[in-house]
């Protein structure tokens, strides 16, 4: 992945009102991974991929820069 699922991450986290925190919470991952995923210095697995795409209700590809 590259950092326009960071970017997605980020956005979507924030619009929703989350924290870093509550979102490692929420995905079951350390706020440490949440961070590194933001600023894309390490990937999603691709199941936390679909659980994030699940929760915010929107596709993978969306998630992966493959759809607006």
């Amino acid at each position: 992945m590259n950092t326009s699922f960071g970017q997605k991450l980020k956005e979507l986290r924030t619009e929703n009102g989350l924290t870093q925190l509550k979102a490692a919470e929420i995905f079951n991952v350390s706020k440490t991974t949440i961070c590194q995923w933001e600023t894309g210095r390490q990937e999603a697995s691709f199941d936390d991929l679909v659980k994030i795409a699940v929760y915010f209700n929107v596709s993978t590809d969306y998630l992966l820069g493959l759809e607006d």
